[in-house]
């Protein structure tokens, strides 16, 4: 039967467009969050009908009531393309980070297990957003957060919005990830829980570490690693560390000494590394006072994993002739490395809340701390700096901290037809890295050892210091008004919204030189025993600065952006949602020559991008039959450059082990995007979506490399141009299973499966040009950049599919998931080399779930199998028959068994 008018003007008049719908609540105690504003109740249930509680982030929307048995599905009832992870979604993929769990989402995937990338499309061209609101990122690399950062313990949902609507902000490519923290509940609950795991290519097996302070294990420094007050003193002073004018060789020796030694440079080998192991607990209540409800909720958890990483990186100075006379890339250097991971993460929760008639009032806290201490050693050849024929041996230690602190405060107020929403943010970001340490040996056949001289070739000790931090601040309010009166209802809605971003990030390095040659003994001491205070003040070994074109920079984006948004039904089953936002950003980075190494240099040349931008908007969805639909959309939005894109300051990527630095003179890039979609919901919480989507992108930002010194380089260039498109389809269905016998009464099987392909190419021709960074000059575009290359990280296929049994009578689950990513390119090829690709292959995950009850306490218990297909990690160069592994390793299975309870 045809769907009553009456029913598209509840559903319509109740969503406001172009907000990403997020989940039905999941349970009494933990229903989905309010971010922002939302909308009124239409009209009241009958009493034997609940209503669906449906919060839309970042604008009106609230409760959708549908008379009648059925249920609608919430991605339906969303006036743009979205795609929604629920609390039982997340649970049922068991993962333990909201990256993780994104990658189940169609046309997502999750590179370097912390950033989403959305239909190919890079890091850079999503964006993430807490409750409706910004959120700093911990990372020097990139403005983004990483994702891995957020446990899916304190969110209650996530929603990924594909076509753009104009209440978001403008930096929208290839989506917005909204995640939405746990509210007040409905009635008290609490839990704990504990886990235990093992990785089969880490846990008792071989690794390395290093001592560090006694309290590494908590994720916290104890002082150890604390900076050297002649250290600071030279940093604030802008005075070297050089024997000279700035300093004596008396001084330098003293300052030298007072580094930490032994515990941040000695490797260590533990044959048996630890099993991985976490705790979690939260809780929430709520009490009716008078006329209003208050109440609040709070998670917390702690976790401790280990992880190993054992395989090849070389790289290729360039292409020679190999045999049948065709071109073959060799590896002109050549190591094996074994490197092991000690992260623990500290993650908490609190909200309180206040519910008073139809209006709101949240105040939430999030608090993260997430420290990976590392060690690491190589082995292999450098024919670029050293030759083919000297055996090197090089270890490195750091720890890298990152902490997140986000506070904000929400209100959601609505008077009959009117409505008023108001948020506020304030939210800090740290990243920590004391000594990061480097000591690089060459084997020498005259002592028949390793040495390490502190001069020659290959032979070498170094430490850096870097900081990051950075604080936004942030607010928003929404007016919506609903006009009845008329021929059809229109909901007309316009808002506000600020965001202040400050960063202040520097990074130090540092050499240890001897004015004179150590003896041949001295050489072969370990490194804390080379760079002890006996050899630093008996043979002169000192510290000096490394000569880097930007210490420290300093940044800051402010945005300022008002929208106005309407959302009609003019005919029964179309609706329209069109609005218009302006959005001008001021962003600078200024590079701080700390020592003035480079007075006068265009390094030192600040960026300032000062532009506003019109950005329209438009989806009309088709409700042509009772449960099919169609949309179309089309927007126009931007994306700005990332801090560290900008900054011309060197920085150490552990996780591609490259230098990279910025580019001062990068420039906004602009974006056209169109798409349709066609849905078939023909079941409860079963649907068919298929959809075709296209993107013209002018001045992309893409990330290009180079070999300079023997050392591999990223950093970045704006394209002319690149297009991408693509189609991408998703199912989901479930089979009662009643008919199999008792053993399966009340279960059903769930067949969940997406698929997105995707083409990319970049668009560069003759007359072309772009700037290169640190001198500015301008080049031909076609010197940089291979017209047709896709853009980096876009996967051709990406896949997901879930097979599982679900009991509908109680907790009992298990879930069997396949997830493919085709290979993709990670960065643009040095000197005109390939492109280095990254493969991730198919992984397979299996999640049992399964609940009881013990004395009256609700238990659940859990099991997990990752990558049981034991994929590893592969980036490389392909040239014909030929292939360097630029950073190729062993992943390993991991096995977790969990188990919480209920009180």
């Amino acid at each position: 039967m045809t769907m009553p008018h009456s029913l598209h003007i509840l559903l319509s008049t109740t969503i406001l467009a172009g907000l990403a719908a997020p989940v039905l609540a999941q349970s009494a105690a933990q229903p989905a969050a309010q971010p922002a504003p939302v909308a009124p109740t239409v009209e009241e249930a009958p009493p034997e009908e609940e209503p669906v509680d449906v919060s839309i982030p970042g604008g009106q929307g609230s409760e959708i009531v549908v008379i009648g048995k059925r249920i609608p599905n919430t991605v339906r009832l969303s006036r743009e393309v979205v795609s929604v992870l629920s609390q039982a979604d997340i649970a049922r993929s068991g993962e333990g980070d909201i990256a993780g769990a994104l990658k189940r989402v169609t046309g997502l995937s999750v590179v370097g297990g912390r950033y989403v990338y959305v239909r190919g499309l890079g890091e850079r061209y999503s964006l993430a957003l807490l409750n409706g609101l910004p959120i700093p990122s911990p990372d020097p690399l990139r403005r983004v957060v990483p994702l891995d950062l957020f446990p899916t313990s304190v969110l209650a949902s996530s929603v990924v919005q594909k076509s753009y609507s104009v209440n978001f902000p403008g930096e929208f490519g290839g989506g917005v990830i909204n995640l939405t923290t746990r509210a007040v509940p409905k009635e008290a609950f609490f839990s704990v829980g504990g886990s235990i795991g093992a990785n089969t290519a880490t846990t008792g097996q071989l690794g390395y570490v290093y001592s560090g302070g006694r309290t590494d294990w908590t994720g916290f420094d104890d002082g150890t690693r604390g900076l050297p007050a002649g250290l600071r003193a030279s940093q604030d002073a802008g005075r070297a560390l050089a024997v000279g004018a700035n300093f004596t060789q008396s001084q330098l020796q003293t300052i030298t000494s007072t580094l930490a030694n032994a515990q941040t440079n000695l490797v260590l080998t533990n044959d048996e590394l630890p099993v991985n192991w976490g705790a979690n607990m939260s809780g929430g209540r709520a009490w009716d006072v008078g006329d209003a409800r208050i109440g609040f909720v709070f998670a917390g958890g702690f976790s401790s994993d280990w992880m190993t990483k054992a395989g090849k990186q070389q790289l290729s100075g360039g292409a020679s002739v190999g045999p049948g006379n065709t071109l073959q890339l060799e590896a002109d250097q050549d190591f094996d490395f074994v490197a092991t991971e000690f992260r623990t993460v500290l993650n908490g929760l609190f909200s309180i809340g206040a519910e008073f008639g139809n209006h709101k009032i949240r105040f939430s806290n999030l608090y993260v701390n997430d420290t990976i201490k590392e060690a690491r050693i190589q082995a292999g050849f450098d024919d670029i700096n050293v030759g083919r024929d000297v055996l090197l041996q090089r270890n490195a230690t750091a720890l890298f901290r990152r902490q997140l602190i986000d506070t904000q405060i929400v209100g959601e107020f609505k008077w009959d037809d009117l409505t008023l929403d108001v948020r506020g943010t304030y939210a800090n970001s740290k990243r920590l890295s004391p000594y990061e340490r480097f000591n690089n040996y060459a084997f020498s056949a005259q002592f028949q050892d390793f040495v390490n001289d502190l001069r020659s070739p290959g032979q070498s000790s170094l430490v850096a210091f870097s900081r990051l931090n950075e604080n936004v601040l942030g607010g928003g309010i929404d007016l919506g008004y609903k006009i009845r009166n008329g021929a059809f209802p229109v909901r007309f809605t316009a808002g506000y919204a600020y965001s202040k971003s400050d960063r202040s990030s520097e990074r130090f390095d540092y050499r240890y030189q001897t004015n004179a040659a150590l003896p041949g003994a001295v050489t072969q001491q370990r490194p804390d025993v080379l760079l002890s205070d006996f050899n630093v003040f008996t043979y002169g070994v000192i510290l000096n600065s490394v000569s880097t074109v930007a210490p420290r920079y300093d940044a800051g984006l402010t945005v300022n952006a008002g929208y106005a948004q309407v959302e009609m039904e003019p005919t029964d089953g179309v609706q329209v949602v069109g609005g218009m936002r302006y959005e001008k950003g001021r962003q600078n980075v200024t590079p701080v020559d700390v020592f003035n190494s480079n007075p006068g240099s265009a390094f030192n040349l600040p960026t300032n991008i000062n532009r506003g931008y019109w950005l329209p908007a438009i989806t009309v969805t088709w409700n042509f039959k009772e449960d099919m639909q169609l949309r179309v959309a089309a927007s126009k939005t931007i994306a700005r450059p990332q801090f560290r894109e900008l900054a011309p300051q060197p920085y150490f990527d552990t996780e591609s082990d490259r230098l990279s630095f910025g580019n001062q003179f990068l420039t906004n890039s602009e974006l056209i995007n169109a798409e349709a979609r066609y849905e078939w919901y023909f079941g409860r919480d079963e649907k068919l979506a298929v959809g075709g989507f296209f993107k013209n992108i002018d001045d992309p930002i893409d990330a290009i490399a180079f070999v300079q010194g023997g050392t591999f380089q990223t950093t970045f260039a704006n394209a002319p141009n690149a297009r991408l498109y693509g189609a991408e389809i998703e199912a989901q269905k479930y089979f009662d299973l009643d008919a199999w016998g008792s053993f399966f009464e009340g279960r059903r099987f769930l067949v969940s499966a997406n698929y997105t392909y995707t083409q990319s190419e970049i668009r560069v021709k003759a007359g072309q040009t772009t700037r290169f960074p640190l001198s500015g000059t301008t080049v031909a575009a076609t010197d940089i950049f291979k017209n047709g290359l896709p853009l980096t990280g876009q996967s051709d296929h990406v896949g997901n599919i879930q097979l599982g049994f679900q009991d509908q009578d109680g907790l009992s689950e298990q879930t069997l998931l396949f997830n493919y990513a085709s290979t993709r390119a990670a960065f643009r090829g040095p000197s005109g080399q390939p492109d280095l690709v990254e493969k991730p292959g198919i992984r397979l995950d299996l999640v049992l779930r399964q609940g009881f009850k013990v004395l009256g306490r609700e238990i659940e218990a859990k099991v997990e199998g990752r990558n049981l297909t034991n994929t590893r990690y592969q980036e490389f160069q392909t040239l014909n028959a030929s292939r360097v592994d630029t950073n190729t390793y062993v992943l390993g299975r991991t096995f977790q068994a969990s188990i919480s309870a209920k009180f």
